[in-house]
């Protein structure tokens, strides 16, 4: 049946002559995040305009990121677009492993992209990646039960604060916990929110000679500091929870605050998912008061493998997903809370947007985040929560596994910070730094 659906599809667009060469398929990879899973709905509105096809491959995060990096590498050749982000872009870019999107069409407004989102999907100028939404992380919580802690939350809170309000917040025997986080391990997950959290504290990965620094007090105070408040008031199992068990934790009423990506914003006020929806307060990501806060930067991207025997399709596909037709698209059926945020000046600038409660902390976040100087002290690297070198996967995988480890009580912090000490100092050796 879809074969000849698909045949008709293409007789119709041969004889209506609009440019259908024929009816192709695309294959994504994406990751099961909620926007992606929106897109995969409005699909059809794609397939309507253009005679395509397109099949969904839709992964977990770390899973999407090993499946995506073995495919490239290997030229393998499974995927007609990936969805990657800011890490890979640049580095697989400058590989000669994406096709450039260089030649969109005027109406796709490459100029409205904001600039921190094209600029870190860009290598040498050139953009390899459009952004499908950008982001930062800021702090989501219950105005109701920070109201019953006696406690009135800052826009620009201190991670002291933060563990203060926490401690307040948790409620055992409600099964409430003042505080949900990413402790699951993956460069990616927990690897990602422990790395962004340690530049408020003073930390960085490598120092300006490329040395590791896990031996320094900046990391002992950021892991002690995470692992303690996580002991007294997060979840059970935080050691193995990502961004989509803590949304899930969130929206049925059992965090009090979240730290995390600014998209979530979406589904914890949406009260179709979110048992709490109209108890959602935001404020920018913590600090310790030495001139960094712990946000990141990132964009989820969809970028067309080199190689590729489908580019001028992929590339449709891309302009299509990643429109200012298409964010009216998600407004005119979800509303205008739900469209995917952080890639487009416009939308910032768009006065039905500006009526979403958290448009301004999301734009806020974004542009306080400073990939180009991300932390306290100088370090040779680009990149807020990953360090834009191609071993950073690996080696920050393997990183997060030991913090894991700790956070889960199989391990002490200065034993995970050993191990990550000589893993890391071992492989930027092996790597030539």
């Amino acid at each position: 049946m879809q074969l000849t659906i698909r045949t008709l599809l293409g007789a119709t667009a041969l004889c209506a002559a609009a440019g259908f060469a024929q009816a192709e398929t695309l294959t994504i990879a994406t990751v099961n995040n909620g926007d992606m899973i929106r897109m995969q709905g409005l699909t059809e509105d794609f397939t309507a305009k253009t005679g395509i096809s397109v099949e969904w491959v839709t992964l977990e995060e770390n899973v999407l990121r090993q499946r995506v990096t073995t495919d490239i590498t290997t030229k393998g050749g499974q995927f007609d677009i990936m969805t990657i982000g800011m890490y890979e872009t640049p580095i697989w870019g400058k590989n000669g492993w994406l096709v450039p999107l260089n030649d969109l069409s005027a109406d796709y407004d490459v100029a409205d992209l904001l600039p921190a989102m094209a600029g870190g999907l860009s290598y040498d100028g050139t953009l390899y990646a459009a952004p499908f939404y950008g982001e930062s992380s800021m702090v989501m919580y219950r105005t109701d039960l920070m109201e019953k802690a006696g406690l009135t939350m800052p826009d620009a809170p201190t991670w002291d604060f933060i563990r203060e309000a926490a401690a307040k917040m948790t409620d055992r025997a409600n099964d409430v916990n003042g505080i949900c986080l990413r402790g699951k391990a993956g460069w990616g997950e927990g690897g990602a929110f422990i790395t962004a959290m340690s530049n408020s504290f003073g930390a960085r990965w490598f120092d300006e000679n490329w040395k590791p620094t896990f031996d320094s007090a900046a990391w002992h105070d950021t892991l002690t500091f995470f692992k303690g408040m996580m002991d007294e008031s997060g979840p059970a199992g935080y050691a193995t929870n990502g961004f989509n068990e803590n949304l899930s934790l969130f929206q049925q009423g059992k965090c009090g605050m979240w730290i995390d990506a600014t998209v979530a914003a979406s589904f914890v006020t949406n009260p179709k998912d979110s048992t709490v929806a109209d108890h959602v307060g935001f404020a920018l990501a913590p600090d310790k008061g030495l001139g960094k806060r712990s946000n990141w930067l990132w964009a989820w991207a969809l970028a067309i493998p080199a190689g590729s025997s489908k580019v001028d399709a992929a590339k449709q596909f891309i302009e299509w997903a990643t429109s200012k037709s298409y964010i009216e698209l998600v407004a005119s059926k979800e509303g205008w809370a739900n469209v995917p945020p952080g890639a487009r000046t416009s939308l910032y600038e768009n006065p039905e947007y500006q009526k979403v409660p958290f448009a301004k902390m999301t734009l806020d976040s974004i542009l306080s985040a400073d990939p180009l100087h991300p932390t306290v002290d100088p370090v040779p690297y680009v990149g807020v929560q990953f360090a834009a070198i191609p071993e950073f996967a690996g080696i920050a995988t393997d990183v997060s596994q030991e913090f894991a480890a700790a956070y889960a009580g199989q391990q002490t912090v200065d034993e995970a910070l050993a191990k990550a000490q000589k893993l890391t100092a071992d492989a930027m050796e092996a790597a030539g730094y």
